[in-house]
């Protein structure tokens, strides 16, 4: 008799255990969110994004806190939005480090922020409604980090609406033409799509500009040390042999 158990078979949905960024973001959104319940006037009043606000009463705080507040009356937009951060900031975090992803997610969720500030000082009917009108949620930074994900997983799959498997960069430029075709449609609602597309340009400005090339080579200098680390413990890899780009999310 075998004095070792049989291997176990375990089974997988998205990337796995949460990152710490991605822990702390979630949790705090969790945690605004049950403050939004108890006075959601004062709390979106105050922190959500009003581009006439920043403008005007030079509440300058509100492209920061807007990405942590949550409508009270509508649980689908924070479960997605905190599902999306899951599934997308994991791999980015495991590769970047802690502080580049960190630092990723709010360049595009201010960013977003600020171009939604922008755009609103436009003298054009449909789109200068949005100076007055209120955002929030945390949409314009998980649609940089999808963007961010697609470039660097490009052939991983996505499961489109739940039941198509597609490949990562068929469905960022899906997600980015909806987004897109929505915020110039007078029917569409441009706010939240305005923040959506500015949160995918800041994006990728930032992963194609000098930024790109310091989190590469914080990656290769991580990966590096680990490599180290191995040899000079004489540790051999083990785990799992899993074929990343077969996962599905």
């Amino acid at each position: 008799m075998s004095r070792y158990p049989p291997p176990q078979i375990a089974n997988f949905i998205g990337p796995g255990r949460w990152t710490p960024a991605v822990r702390a973001i979630i949790l705090t959104n969790v945690a605004v969110f049950v403050v939004t319940l108890a006075a959601p006037a004062r709390v979106i009043g105050w922190f959500g994004l009003v581009p006439q606000n920043v403008v005007e009463e030079w509440r300058v705080w509100q492209v920061v806190t807007y990405l942590f507040v949550h409508s009270p009356t509508d649980l689908f937009h924070i479960l997605f939005n905190m599902l999306a951060l899951w599934m997308f900031g994991t791999d980015l975090e495991r590769r970047w480090g802690t502080r580049a992803f960190t630092n990723y997610y709010f360049v595009c969720g201010i960013g977003a922020g600020l171009s939604m500030v922008l755009v609103s000082l436009i003298p054009w009917g449909p789109v200068h409604a949005v100076y007055d009108a209120v955002t929030f949620g945390a949409s314009g930074a998980v649609y940089g980090l999808l963007l961010a994900w697609a470039l660097i997983f490009p052939d991983r799959k996505i499961l489109f609406m739940f039941f198509f498997p597609i490949p990562a960069r068929v469905f960022v430029f899906i997600m980015g033409a909806i987004a897109f075709i929505s915020a110039i449609s007078a029917s569409g609602g441009p706010v939240a799509h305005l923040a959506h597309l500015g949160g995918m340009l800041i994006g990728w400005l930032s992963l194609k500009g000098p930024g790109n090339l310091r989190l590469d080579l914080q990656y290769r200098l991580t990966k590096w040390r680990m490599e180290r680390l191995r040899r000079r413990f004489n540790i051999h890899r083990g785990g799992r042999d899993d074929d990343w780009e077969r996962r599905i999310h």
